[in-house]
């Protein structure tokens, strides 16, 4: 049975009582009168969620900050109004194996590469080759450091594409540490630039073939060669930091979902 209205709730227009268009939809603006309300419905019950998603949060906090921020908070903890018990033990199950997991790559020294003998680290070679290929159209140089960058990018896109696009907060935690661990994963390698002592895909060295080491390769066109452990500190505590950010918040959103 359809809806009808005989003054519009869109435009306001007032039907007359001897016109015989579509009873459904208003005779001015065009509207269909069961669509627009199934959209100020959904409306309603998205204005809903987005009140109870903080209600743990202290209300000074949310009053005085600013709307972005406020929404960005309520982007990065989002939980659903009624999580499902099930999968809520599945999730935990998860971040017990990811903690143990990335606990042990926390526990890995940078200079050992230890990193480059795990399950991740062929996982991030395919997306460390992908990313040469990708890269090549952009010139020689982005070609060379298109490989790092593909085991990045990859983790990152996966991260905002859950955290966008399917508002899961659990997952997209997820993604945050895989991030950690990539940058992990690259930093032995910026180490090894002046050295050369790594066994590269191709069977070779650094030392064997100088050209053939991306760190190598890009730290001396910049003229950074002798910076290489440095860096390599960096984009190590860098992945650290993130792995363990990672970790707060999968926690935090298990805390909320329990709570919910």
């Amino acid at each position: 049975m359809g809806v009808h209205y005989s003054k519009c709730p869109a435009c306001g227009a007032v039907r007359d009582s001897d016109d015989d268009s579509p009873k459904d939809r208003c005779p001015a603006c065009g509207i269909v009168f069961k669509q627009w309300l199934k959209s100020q419905l959904q409306e309603e019950q998205r204005r809903q969620e987005r009140k109870i998603r903080f209600r743990k949060l202290p209300n000074a906090v949310i009053s005085k900050s600013p709307s972005r921020l406020v929404s960005l908070l309520e982007t990065l903890f989002y939980v659903k109004p009624q999580p499902d018990r099930l999968i809520w033990s599945g999730q935990l199950l998860l971040y017990v194996l990811f903690l143990i997991w990335g606990w042990q790559f926390l526990n890995i020294p940078m200079t050992s590469n230890q990193v480059g003998n795990s399950f991740m680290h062929n996982i991030n070679l395919v997306f460390h080759e992908a990313g040469h290929v990708i890269f090549m159209l952009l010139g020689d140089f982005m070609h060379v450091l298109g490989g790092s960058l593909g085991q990045l990018i990859m983790p990152l896109i996966i991260l905002f594409a859950l955290l966008i696009k399917n508002h899961d907060t659990f997952g997209a935690s997820i993604a945050l540490w895989w991030l950690g661990q990539s940058l992990m994963d690259l930093a032995p390698y910026i180490n090894d630039a002046r050295a050369g002592q790594l066994m590269l895909l191709g069977g070779v060295t650094g030392m064997d073939a100088p050209d053939y080491h991306d760190w190598h390769n890009l730290l001396e066109r910049l003229g950074w060669l002798a910076y290489d452990h440095g860096i390599a500190r960096f984009v190590d505590s860098m992945g650290v930091i993130l792995m363990l950010l990672a970790f707060l918040w999968g926690a935090l959103i298990l805390y909320l979902e329990y709570k919910r």
